[in-house]
């Protein structure tokens, strides 16, 4: 794979986890537990979608470096792939569930992408360390918003203790893909413009450890991890979630190619 083709894969597992992640969060508004947490969850997708418009907008002008000066527009690479060329995470595809879900599934992905923006600000791709520069001044809220619920939840009635705990138990599988690398990734790494994630999981799991800690969780132990083998939503194998999702994403641009306001 040529680097430039490799840079191209990067850039969209960057964006599409930001896109499918506000697509989630973009699934509680009008529906959240109050109304100052509905404005904040909004927010916090809108941080999330702005900042995968930045990375596909770059997609796209890699990749016209290797496809006969012909690169997809935000909107195309947004709205017409199947599934299978999505390289989200699987974790960020997770059904919304109960708003401790929503909460679980926001802090294991908030405090690993401080780290990875901070990683990528340092990048000697200038343009990816300008966007890791501007989103990290977002993300540090997210992950202080999603640590705080995540002790609220943890440590306070029984029932909101119990629906956190079994949040923290049901998405844990998903988290062992942030921390693996593959060819795409080591690619790039050695020239220092990829972030390497495998140093990320100590510092990740530092931070998760010292929240759950405070919010009187625990984590499982001895769990098998999805899409850590290789094959996971950043090669383009997904969960069953994923393609309802896109269908309520996508109906539109579909059903009338080419629309706009």
């Amino acid at each position: 794979m040529s680097d430039d083709r490799s840079l191209f894969e990067y850039l969209l597992r960057l964006a599409d986890s930001d896109l499918i992640l506000a697509q989630r969060l973009g699934e509680w508004v009008g529906h959240g537990p109050v109304l100052e947490e509905d404005i904040a969850t909004t927010n916090v997708g809108l941080d999330l979608l702005g900042q995968s418009r930045l990375w596909f907008a770059y997609a796209g002008e890699v990749e016209a470096r290797f496809n006969d000066g012909s690169g997809r527009s935000e909107d195309e690479l947004a709205f017409l792939r199947d599934a299978g060329e999505f390289r989200n995470l699987m974790l960020v595809e997770q059904p919304n569930g109960n708003y401790a879900d929503t909460m679980a599934r926001q802090f294991y992905f908030d405090v690993w992408h401080e780290l990875l923006l901070r990683g990528l600000a340092e990048s000697t791709d200038a343009r990816i360390a300008e966007i890791a520069s501007k989103a990290l001044k977002e993300v540090r809220y997210h992950g202080d918003r999603s640590a705080d619920w995540v002790i609220r939840l943890g440590d306070g009635t029984d029932e909101s203790h119990r629906k956190m705990q079994a949040a923290i138990d049901g998405l844990w599988m998903y988290t062992g893909e942030m921390f693996d690398v593959d060819a795409v990734d080591l690619a790039l790494i050695d020239g220092g413009i990829a972030c390497d994630a495998r140093a990320l999981a100590a510092p990740w799991r530092q931070r998760v450890d010292a929240v759950l800690d405070e919010a009187t969780l625990r984590l499982p132990t001895d769990v098998w991890m999805q899409g850590s083998n290789g094959r996971g939503g950043k090669q383009g194998v997904h969960t069953e979630h994923i393609g309802p999702m896109l269908a309520q994403m996508q109906w539109l641009q579909r059903a009338y190619p080419g629309a706009r306001w």
